[in-house]
């Protein structure tokens, strides 16, 4: 048995949820109300790398994750947060604004590869632990008409990179070296080691 009977998971995402049900952890969500504005903490700020933003950006999500548990009153229980990024070089792809955007950046995809950087944290309030997960992506050349019918499918949207590699976008990958679940946006095996520090048997 855990120390903990279940983690707090920060985040909306579907998919870091079943990664975590996958995994047999039991969690709980900690989401922001709206007297928080999450959007802000993923501003990119000026001349800063891909690795750097992702790291900041997930340190940022958990420090406002124990806030809002301490704030709520909830029972004291480690906190997990993580952040995805696509990154082209050194150029940050986050998700897209709109359809045009999102056309845009997988036109700058299509036939390069690419890295999804994928950082965690766990936290309580007296200890925190983080990790990184990197992997590399090749798409296939696109045509125009390829990118507009995936982007009219809806897939991209709120997609790190305008894409979901567990969805539709799995037809123009050529090639992946990393971690799947990572780029999915939670890295079982890194997230399991960090777990493992706060007495989760994963």
């Amino acid at each position: 048995m855990s120390s903990h009977p279940f983690v707090y998971l920060a985040s909306q995402s579907p998919r870091r949820q079943q990664l975590l049900e996958q995994m047999g952890v039991a969690f709980q969500l900690l989401l922001p109300d709206g007297s928080e504005d999450a959007e802000a903490l993923e501003v990119v700020l000026p001349f800063e790398k891909p690795k750097a933003y992702v790291q900041r950006v997930t340190s940022l999500k958990l420090a406002a994750a124990l806030h809002r548990m301490k704030s709520r009153g909830l029972p004291a229980a480690p906190v997990l947060c993580a952040d995805t990024t696509v990154a082209l070089g050194g150029t940050i792809f986050g998700k897209p604004d709109n359809a045009r955007h999102a056309q845009r950046m997988l036109s700058d995809l299509s036939g390069q590869t690419h890295r999804v950087l994928t950082a965690v944290a766990v936290g309580t309030v007296r200890k925190h632990a983080h990790v990184l997960s990197m992997s590399h992506v090749r798409f296939a050349a696109l045509t125009r008409q390829q990118i507009k019918r995936y982007v009219a499918s809806g897939e991209p949207v709120g997609k790190a990179g305008a894409y979901a590699v567990q969805g539709r976008a799995a037809a123009y990958i050529e090639h992946i070296s990393g971690s799947y679940s990572g780029i999915m946006g939670l890295p079982m095996y890194e997230t399991a080691l960090l777990l493992r520090e706060f007495g989760f048997k994963v």
